[in-house]
């Protein structure tokens, strides 16, 4: 099956859609017949018997009531992940009312239709709260569908920025996907202490050579005000894939909080929710109709673009299913190959995702991929139909929200760079495979030099014991590490962010160092070779879990092969014997997310043959 594009749409592009579009075939059919059964003419009030009715507006001011009850004008919903516990959403707090007030000056309704959790890796990095950290992205799709299942709003407004929280939103509004729904940033903190000064105090802590004052004033001066974290992690790629896949409006991500610009944005965001809906004589945009195969595409073209978080090679998969449409990671692989990388923001780089947009940002990284056939132009928008308005960028004339044309030349090209001259030809993420299984690594951060790696085992099945390892100056020397046990199955797949410092402190002594594991990475890491997501994990019998000290492994970012140097007869005589993690976990949620254990696993994203 082909899908009329572009007439100069890359054909590797194609290709990959076409293929996408083949075997989502049945799944999408089903998930677009179950948006048309519940769209409804008029209001989604309609019909609804009147104490239903009563409940809905009991809380609300007359007049809110009075237009809900006669179904003269939309009525929206608001999702929202406020808490202060992330700096990201603390400007969450007061954008309910500002919401209304908006709402008001349209003539339409609004309410909060609920909130969802929202925990920060940050604060967890390292600690058993971690255990929780991928699992809270399918609580948070939950609690978006149970906001939203009152079925009484005719659009929604989803507030959320950090790790799981946007693709678990972006997933429970799926199953809304009739509804107009937009989702709305509040942006990044403004720049403080470089990431680059920042990575070279926690070397220096995990030396020795500081001591935890020095390390927490550094770590203050990097995150010191409301606002997303400025590292081009998962967060920011969270913003980055909303934009490309025209949730957000154009330019929109990377704005600052609290400023004239922001709160423009903000209002414009409302209204576009409501002209969606079809009520004001515009055509209606729902989210069904935005969130195609094509712009799932785009998301992943947007992803290998800047070197994005390699958590989106699980979130996108799990994102595009729950619009029944299935992708795997052989599509990102093959579109890696010819995506070129045009963004260098840290850990890819130096600079912050405020230089990123002040060097032109999303609007000239989305023209450039556009005008090379990189990306899908005809698709739908929360800013109607067709990708070019997304190479505009907003700007007030006076007090008004204005667009313009993007400049046709990057401001930074050390940040962001055209198509005609990359940073590298293809994109920033590799799929490895051999017999161990398959695995994702992120080299968008990782110099060629240590793109091949050839060592020694040092097998752990926790990262404090790695950690111990090293304080000890065991690990001065070549080694792959193995860090095992840490799959979705045996501990919810934490990320393991902390092993970064001192990883990169042996790689910068001149040691050929590289991790491999069936746990995840922060989307901030980087430097440090890392064959990470492996499948099958080791709970699951996998591979992994039969290899030992000194066994040798070589890791090639280059030639895409992670393989262990054992015969079969050797392998296959080794007894695979599970350890007691209970030791190890902490027992925050083990009881609770039980049921989520017993049932995960990252097999299906495409686990390959392996020995035997």
């Amino acid at each position: 099956m082909t899908t009329p594009s572009h007439p100069n749409l890359h054909p590797t592009l194609q290709r990959v859609t076409d293929r996408i579009v083949e075997r989502s075939a049945t799944t999408r059919a089903a998930y677009l017949a179950s948006m048309a059964a519940q769209r409804k003419t008029g209001t989604q009030r309609a019909g609804m018997g009147c104490a239903n009715m009563a409940h809905t507006t009991a809380a609300l001011p007359a007049s809110d009531k009075l237009k809900i009850h006669a179904e003269r004008a939309p009525h929206i919903g608001i999702v929202t992940a406020y808490n202060d516990m992330l700096s990201a959403h603390q400007p969450y707090e007061t954008y309910p009312q500002q919401i209304r007030g908006i709402a008001h000056g349209l003539g339409v309704t609004v309410q909060v239709a609920g909130g969802v959790p929202a925990m920060c890796d940050g604060v967890t990095q390292g600690a058993a709260g971690m255990e929780l950290s991928l699992f809270s992205r399918d609580v948070i799709a939950l609690s978006t569908a149970v906001a939203l299942s009152h079925n009484v709003f005719d659009a929604a407004l989803f507030l959320g920025i950090c790790d799981k929280i946007v693709p678990g939103l972006f997933m429970g509004a799926l199953q809304f996907g009739h509804l107009s729904n937009v989702f709305v940033p509040a942006g990044p903190m403004t720049t403080g202490l470089s990431n680059d000064a920042k990575a070279k105090v926690r070397q220096q802590y995990a030396q020795g050579l500081v001591g935890r004052e020095a390390l927490l004033e550094s770590e203050a001066q990097a995150y010191h005000s409301p606002g997303t974290c400025t590292f081009y992690g998962t967060a920011n790629s969270n913003q980055m894939l909303m934009e490309i896949m025209g949730l957000h409006l154009p330019g929109a991500s990377f704005v600052n909080p609290g400023t004239p610009l922001r709160d423009a944005l903000t209002a414009e965001a409302v209204r576009r929710s409501v002209v969606n809906t079809g009520r004001t004589g515009e055509a209606a945009i729902c989210m069904a109709d935005i969130v195609t195969e094509k712009t799932l595409v785009n998301g992943i073209i947007g992803l290998l673009a800047t070197g994005g978080s390699t958590n989106h090679t699980l979130h996108l998969v799990a994102m595009a299913r729950a619009a029944g449409v299935l992708i795997d990671w052989d599509d990102f692989a093959e579109l890696s190959h010819d995506i070129p990388l045009l963004a260098r923001v840290y850990p890819n780089g130096s600079a912050d995702v405020n230089h990123f947009h002040a060097a032109g940002g999303m609007g000239y990284l989305m023209r450039q991929l556009l005008d090379a056939g990189l990306l899908h132009a005809d698709v739908a928008t929360v800013m109607g139909y067709g990708l070019q308005a997304y190479t505009q960028e907003p700007w007030l004339d006076g007090d008004r929200l204005a667009w313009r044309p993007v400049p046709a030349k990057s401001g930074d090209t050390s940040v962001v760079r055209p198509v005609a001259e990359p940073f590298s030809a293809d994109g920033g993420l590799r799929l490895l495979q051999g017999n161990l299984g398959r695995s994702v690594v992120k080299v968008s951060a990782v110099k060629p030099e240590h793109r091949v790696v050839r060592a020694q085992a040092v097998v752990v099945s926790d990262q404090q014991d790695l950690l111990a390892l090293f304080n000890a100056g065991q690990l001065e020397r070549d080694f792959i590490a193995v860090v095992r046990y840490q799959g979705p199955r045996a501990n919810g797949m934490p990320e393991l962010h902390k092993l970064t410092p001192p990883l990169a402190v042996l790689q910068d002594k001149g040691f050929k160092v590289a991790l491999v594991t069936d746990g995840r990475m922060s989307g901030a890491s980087g430097k440090v070779p890392a064959a990470i997501h492996l499948s099958p994990e080791a709970l699951a019998d996998g591979p992994i879990a039969r290899v030992k000290d000194g066994d040798w492994i070589t890791l090639d970012c280059e030639r895409g092969v992670l393989e262990l140097e054992v015969d079969v007869d050797t392998f296959n005589a080794r007894e695979l014997h599970h350890p007691d993690l209970s030791a190890n976990q902490h027992g925050t949620g083990r009881e609770l997310f039980a049921m989520f254990r017993q049932h995960a696993s990252v097999a299906e994203l495409g686990a390959s043959p392996l020995f035997g």
